[in-house]
């Protein structure tokens, strides 16, 4: 199968690398182009880690080469580049191909359903709640890929399409993949914004200052107790709503392989091996500017709707505003664009299964 990436940064890498793994032909497309010139110029993709080996991915010099290219499309870049990146390709997507959202954030899924709509066009949008690597960026040819993770959570908008939209994730990464049957649970599902809040909250000044850090390791006790109460709200959303959702610890168990017990002991467990991660060298991480905006935010919204409020997420995200002199709720463009708040949790719950109605 010909994968499209839109992205160049370590999971877009890593993906890339996985892809390659399994048989099939992968393009890279960088908005920028700076991410992907040394790749465009003859050099090879090396991975490290998790996946090893020496990889070929074409490069497309813009949207429309790439999207010509492909069979399936995959979005792998932070989300506060997704509306920008959905602008560009949308114009150019067919009935006949599949977008991917690796992973899926602030209904993404949604705003790319309603700009097809305009068009007429119909294709399966498959939003994952989370990657199915992880990894850091090494240089500009290289990734090192700390896990493949056994198992992934997807919904596929219109739900009617669900069983296309399974079927190629599992042709494309193999048999890893837990449909939810709804977007709603996706959009759930995504531990990144709660686990990063708690960990940037605690390690902020190494951050700051730029240190070296094992990420692993600084999820101490009082913070695993905080990654764990943050947990609580979001399934307490979640069942609210009788969705069905992975808990953290599922999550760290499925993700990075370690026995289930408490969530400090859990990250010690993945220092102990040597997969604990390096936590981010500067406070301007995605783990703020992302998940912040377009996860944090989205979630404490789907608690008002759903009438149960996410306090420790709303407090996070007034607490990151203060911290760094933005009003980070106004940074959300795709719930912006959607304008969720204008939304009842009915409306809402109708587009998760049907996407927008195609123009006639």
């Amino acid at each position: 199968m010909r994968v499209g990436i839109v992205g160049a940064g370590s999971i877009a890498f890593g993906t890339a690398a996985f892809v390659e793994q399994q048989g099939h032909e992968v393009s890279l497309w960088s908005p920028s182009g700076e991410r992907t010139r040394a790749l465009a110029s003859g050099e090879a993709l090396v991975a490290q880690g998790a996946i090893e080996g020496v990889f070929h991915p074409a490069v497309a010099t813009s949207a429309e080469e790439l999207v010509r290219g492909a069979e399936a499309l995959l979005i792998a870049l932070p989300a506060y580049g997704h509306k920008t990146v959905l602008d560009a390709i949308a114009p150019h997507i067919t009935p006949q191909q599949i977008v991917i959202f690796s992973s899926h954030a602030s209904f993404g899924a949604l705003y790319l359903s309603r700009l097809l709509a305009a068009r007429g066009v119909a294709t399966p949008i498959v939003a994952w709640g989370t990657t199915v690597v992880t990894g850091r960026q090494q240089g500009p040819t290289s990734v090192k890929v700390n896990t493949v993770r056994k198992q992934v959570d997807l919904a596929t908008v219109p739900a009617s399409q669900s069983e296309r939209g399974l079927a190629v994730c599992k042709a494309l990464f193999g048999d890893r993949f837990l449909d939810r049957g709804s977007l709603m649970a996706i959009a759930l599902s995504n531990l990144n914004p709660q686990n990063h809040m708690g960990i940037a909250l605690g390690n902020m000044t190494r951050m700051e200052r730029g240190e070296n850090w094992s990420q692993g390791q600084n999820v101490t006790p009082n913070v695993g107790r905080l990654l764990e109460a943050l947990d609580q709200e979001r399934i307490a959303i979640a069942t609210t709503l009788g969705l069905d959702v992975r808990n953290i610890f599922q999550h760290f168990h499925l993700s990075f392989h370690v026995p289930i017990s408490s969530i400090s002991q859990m990250n010690q467990e993945m220092h102990a091996a040597g997969n604990g991660g390096t936590g981010p060298a500067t406070a301007d991480s995605r783990y703020v500017t992302e998940d912040v905006p377009f996860g944090l935010v989205m979630t404490a919204k789907i608690g008002r709707l759903a009438g149960c409020p996410a306090q420790l997420h709303e407090a996070g995200v007034r607490i990151f505003s203060a911290m760094y002199g933005r009003d980070f709720t106004a940074e959300n463009d795709l719930l912006n664009a959607l304008d969720l708040d204008a939304m009842s949790l009915d409306e809402l719950k109708n587009l998760c299964r049907d996407g927008f109605a195609v123009a006639a």
